[in-house]
């Protein structure tokens, strides 16, 4: 029998949505436990300095995610660093969240902040020389392309704000991308276009990566999407930011969501699964920002409280014994 493991909360993924909740919940006074692979931060440790957060002006991405921890496990929340590998709702109501160490654990409402992945281009010297050269985060491998040409490729917020920042270590950054004009922010390509250290290269894709004798990568094929016409990019690094798949395949059972596999909710963050709440990056929404993630959080932990309230005055819901867990 594996080991189980009872709360009223399970909270899967600590990026911002899923800390605040976790705050949020601990202050309801919900046993709560937030599941997460990594470190505690999510996104928040793939940006150096946020400052668009209100309260703080200018603030380092890994100081912010501590604070969000610190403040959620002072209202009594436990962050376990396991990776969840299915999250189910048992026909007796309990959501069951099963870890790799083999661990389940058990609570009568769930809410789901596990964030996103990075979509890959599917080219070519991709994948064989990812940390080679191949880069899904400027912040945490630009410095080691100190006086580099190195290229960025994609065209929202994130690909145009990394080019920016990784002009402070690269000789040259070349931003790729397949169409004639940015989805990003005006603020970001104000600054990206003053930026002399930045060359955009419009309706072109990366065909192919290629690497010297040693693995690293020295070389990017490019086609114009229009013309077709083929060019050589002399690079030693490529990062690639052409947007993120949402974490829900961890999900049993069909839940709704759109083309893209974000979870639809409702104004309460409730999925399609009674009792099941999303909030963040992961579910669908017009912003994905780390304000928004916080409120999505902030919802969902107030509507979980809500939900297990019901079941309690509906007889629904089983007893707390001393031990912490679930009366059988």
């Amino acid at each position: 029998m594996p080991e189980s493991r009872d709360y009223d909360v399970i909270i899967v993924g600590a990026g911002p949505a899923g800390m605040t909740a976790a705050m949020y919940a601990g202050r309801s006074m919900l046993k709560t436990v937030v599941l997460e692979r990594g470190a505690s931060g999510g996104e928040l440790l793939n940006t150096e300095i946020i400052e668009d957060y209100p309260g703080f002006e200018h603030i380092e991405g890994w100081d912010l995610a501590q604070k969000f921890e610190s403040h959620a496990k002072k209202f009594g929340a436990e962050f376990h660093q396991e990776t969840v590998i299915t999250l189910e709702k048992m026909p007796d109501k309990m959501f069951h969240a099963t870890t790799d160490n083999g661990v389940v654990y058990r609570a009568k409402t769930a809410i789901i902040t596990s964030g996103g992945t990075p979509i890959k281009l599917g080219v070519p010297g991709e994948m064989e020389y990812a940390g080679k050269g191949v880069s899904y985060c400027a912040i945490c491998d630009g410095a080691f392309f100190k006086q580099h040409i190195v290229a960025v490729v994609g065209g929202g917020d994130a690909a145009v704000e990394e080019a920016d920042f990784l002009t402070r270590y690269a000789a040259k950054v070349y931003l790729i991308h397949r169409r004639d004009e940015f989805r990003a922010s005006k603020i970001l390509q104000n600054r990206l276009f003053e930026n002399p250290k930045i060359e955009v290269i419009w309706n072109t894709v990366v065909d192919r990566v290629e690497a010297d004798a040693q693995g690293l990568v020295n070389n990017l094929h490019l086609r114009d999407v229009n013309t077709h016409a083929t060019r050589d990019l002399a690079a030693t690094g490529i990062f690639i930011f052409v947007g993120f798949r949402p974490n829900t395949g961890i999900i049993e059972g069909h839940v709704d969501h759109d083309d893209m596999g974000y979870l639809r909710t409702d104004m309460n963050m409730e999925t399609s699964i009674k009792g099941l709440f999303a909030a963040g990056d992961v579910r669908v929404q017009l912003t994905r920002q780390v304000t928004t993630a916080a409120g999505d959080g902030t919802t969902a932990a107030i509507a979980a409280e809500k939900y297990l309230a019901a079941m309690r005055s509906a007889g629904d819901e089983p007893a707390i014994v001393a031990t912490g867990g679930y009366a059988v």
